[in-house]
């Protein structure tokens, strides 16, 4: 369901839960990295609604275990959840990736779900880029994604999922995020090369292109007016996005039901790909 907020932010709508239900994913283990707040959040909290243990990962320790317990809090009267283990990790480091892999199998037996969530979203001129700048984007947001993808790899058994978060900024292009669209396309290509070289162990990889959702990382539309009355012309739905409803592809990705769907990028933005 879905309801309007007022008319002071009229991009912004109350969303309920997605109700879908997975009976596949029940008692499976989930890696999310940039879960301590966010989509990442979201995702850590709606997969262990339905049973799947998430050891959810940050760079941002204190705050992720903050989130963590605040899930397992909020689940304690659903029947049967899943827990949330929270953990460190330097996205940049495919060490720390690896150990996170290593501390998912003992945890909980078993690695069957990654989401490569954690990201960053610097602001320059294409002129005005530094080389500091684009290192870190390409560090954070593509080779992240990469040693992922390679930890999960090494941990998982055949019918495991790995999704990963690109934009519809891997399409469009953005004024002054030249560096973030860079990584984002690059994103998007690097999934269906793993799609293709994953696909000989039985790993399906996947992944999602959010266009305006309501964020922090959006906050910026949403405090300009002017930015705001832009992103509500070129969204044929006229409204901003709920990290819910970015949710429901995650789900529908990882579990049986795409188990013939791999290599593939879902836009979840609206229709402003095609505006």
């Amino acid at each position: 369901m879905t309801t309007a907020t007022g008319a002071s932010n009229p991009g912004r709508v109350e969303h309920g839960r997605i109700e879908v239900v997975h009976p596949d994913m029940v008692g499976k283990a989930a890696v999310v990295t940039g879960a301590a707040r966010g989509m990442g959040a979201v995702f850590a909290a709606g997969l262990a609604a339905r049973g799947v243990d998430v050891l959810g990962a940050d760079i941002n320790d204190e705050q992720m275990t903050a989130t963590a317990a605040q899930i397992n809090a909020d689940l304690a009267g659903v029947e049967k959840p899943g827990r949330v283990v929270a953990a460190r990790v330097d996205v940049t480091s495919a060490d720390e990736h690896e150990a996170l892999a290593q501390r998912a199998v003992a945890e909980f037996g078993r690695l069957d779900f990654w989401i490569n969530n954690a990201g960053i979203f610097p602001f320059a001129e294409a002129q005005d880029i530094s080389p500091e700048q684009i290192s870190a984007v390409l560090d954070v947001n593509v080779e992240g994604v990469l040693f992922g993808a390679q930890a999960a790899a090494r941990h998982m058994r055949p019918g495991g999922a790995i999704v990963n978060m690109s934009s519809v900024s891997a399409v469009r292009v953005r004024r002054g995020r030249g560096a973030y669209c860079t990584s984002k396309a690059a994103v998007a290509h690097l999934t269906e090369s793993l799609a293709v070289e994953l696909g000989d162990k039985g790993i399906r990889v996947n992944s999602i292109a959010p266009g305006y959702i309501d964020t922090e990382m959006t906050r910026w539309v949403q405090e300009d007016p002017a930015a705001l009355a832009h992103a509500l012309e070129v969204v044929p739905l006229h409204r901003l996005g709920s990290p819910e409803e970015v949710l429901g592809p995650l789900l529908f990705l990882l579990s049986d039901s795409a188990r013939y769907v791999t290599g593939h990028s879902i836009a979840v933005d609206g229709g402003s790909r095609h505006v």
